[in-house]
């Protein structure tokens, strides 16, 4: 099993898989996961994620030093259970982000490639497009042997 944390990302839980967030300081990646949260997501970490390598599986994992805490912009910090899942997608927010993307790259992470989608911050309907995001983009759950040989270990 190896570690590593990945500062200026937050992440959440959908349905059992990750969702990393990333962007600038002041993009609205904290925003983005509360409204995920608000709508059933898990909070995995705010402003930092610890990645572990089990198996076959990246697993995104709370922060130690943080864990359980995120920033509510104008409230400030507020704490909230968390979770652990495996890597599914990185939304890259970014205000130039293509309306439609036909060609979503992928980063190497931990011998995995992940789906990198550059993704358009701040509207109303941000949170649903992160979903479907998700389901669209996003890597499958680990197989069923996969996951069995992981428990394995």
């Amino acid at each position: 099993m190896s570690e590593r944390v990945l500062a200026n990302v937050t992440g959440v839980a959908i349905d059992g898989r990750a969702l990393l967030i990333e962007g600038a300081p002041g993009l609205g990646k904290s925003s983005l996961a509360l409204a995920l949260i608000d709508r059933g997501a898990v909070l995995i970490g705010d402003d930092a994620i610890e990645l572990v390598q089990q198996g076959g599986t990246l697993i995104a994992a709370p922060p130690p030093n943080t864990i359980g805490l995120i920033e509510v912009p104008n409230v400030g910090l507020v704490e909230l259970p968390t979770t652990r899942a495996s890597v599914a997608l990185i939304l890259q927010l970014d205000a130039d982000a293509p309306r439609f993307p036909m060609d979503v790259p992928t980063r190497e992470m931990a011998d995995m490639s992940v789906p990198v989608l550059p993704f358009a911050p701040g509207d109303a309907t941000q949170a649903l497009r992160a979903e479907y995001a998700l389901a669209k983009h996003g890597l499958p759950f680990p197989s069923e042997a996969q996951a069995a040989t992981r428990l394995a270990q």
